[in-house]
């Protein structure tokens, strides 16, 4: 468990502030990079979550962090830190977080679509798994009683959560005549909401949908453009479903490589890597000829692009329901 060195009878998470504040001053931490997430911070300071979002919050305020979505909380850009810090003659901002609400929740009415927002940066930067209520109150600075005045439970936000991820993306106003172009407009219009949200993924599956109104806007462009072929209204639907199947199918691993880079601490290039010896054993060992032969034919490794096999497996699913549904 790491100690700190902040002044005695200080709350734990102002001495978890003080410790990051002395890494960026130090410029240990620079511009860019990322700082511990609420669970490395909970682990290495021994602290509840609470604890460890209250601390990240309280840097941000100061201007000193900042969320990057599905990156985490790096440095904020330039050094608002001097190199050694000088004697102060007023209260620093980490000891008036302590003493007075949040500067946000002081000046601004708390709404539900502030929590909703709030609790989305939270979801994308860091992971479903990091939302607490608890959390969306500390990064709003306000008491999180008050939070349940608005959204009964965790369960009740993450539904509007996604609600209103859903509603962010729309198509176009004019449709595609072509029902594969109409299809084609859709996919790639939800693919870019998971692209921005992939903890999605994690709320949802296809045999208990979510029955969330803008989650059905991007359903029903995809049922109407299949409408009118002749398609009995089970066949209909059964493509409509493996269409959503292959977009929230490929994003799932979206979800999960930010997982294992927060977890490990490794990019997905740097794991592999990690794992070359071990790819060489198995391609001299001669029991995998086709792999090898494939594998030792890329010159510079796989790159393995997510948006590239989205487009690749769209394109052959449609190839594949063509005949289907003009037949």
């Amino acid at each position: 468990m790491t100690q700190t060195t902040g002044a005695a009878g200080d709350p734990p998470y102002l001495r978890i502030v003080a410790a990051i504040r002395r890494r960026i001053a130090d410029k240990e931490l620079r511009p860019g990079d990322r700082v511990p997430s609420t669970r490395q911070i909970a682990s290495e300071w021994g602290v509840a979550l609470a604890t460890a979002t209250k601390a990240l919050t309280t840097l941000r305020l100061e201007g000193l962090v900042e969320a990057r979505p599905r990156v985490g909380t790096v440095v904020a850009g330039g050094n608002p830190l001097a190199p050694a810090a000088a004697p102060r003659t007023r209260p620093s901002p980490a000891a008036n977080a302590a003493n007075a609400p949040a500067a946000p929740a002081s000046e601004q009415e708390l709404t539900l679509d502030r929590i909703v927002r709030s609790a989305i940066d939270i979801a994308d930067a860091e992971g479903l798994a990091a939302l607490s209520m608890r959390g969306v109150a500390a990064r709003l600075g306000v008491a999180t009683m008050s939070t349940y005045r608005y959204v009964p439970s965790k369960e009740d936000l993450i539904l509007l959560m996604a609600d209103a991820a859903y509603g962010e993306e729309s198509n176009p106003a004019d449709a595609p005549a072509h029902w594969r172009a109409r299809i084609e407009v859709g996919a790639r219009t939800l693919w870019r909401v998971y692209r921005k949200h992939p903890w999605l993924t994690r709320i949802s599956s296809l045999t208990r949908p979510l029955l969330l109104p803008n989650l059905l806007v991007h359903g029903e462009w995809m049922l109407a453009a299949l409408d009118g072929h002749g398609l009995d209204p089970h066949t209909l639907f059964d493509i409509h479903v493996l269409l959503y199947s292959h977009v929230q199918g490929m994003a799932v691993h979206l979800d999960m490589e930010a997982d294992a880079e927060a977890a490990t601490g490794q990019s997905e290039d740097q794991w592999m890597d990690s794992r070359a010896p071990v790819l060489q054993e198995l391609v001299d060992s001669g029991r995998f000829p086709t792999f090898a032969k494939v594998v030792g034919s890329f010159e510079d490794g796989y790159d393995l692009r997510l948006d590239a096999l989205f487009e690749l497996g769209l394109r052959a699913l449609l190839d594949g329901l063509t005949p289907v549904v003009e037949g």
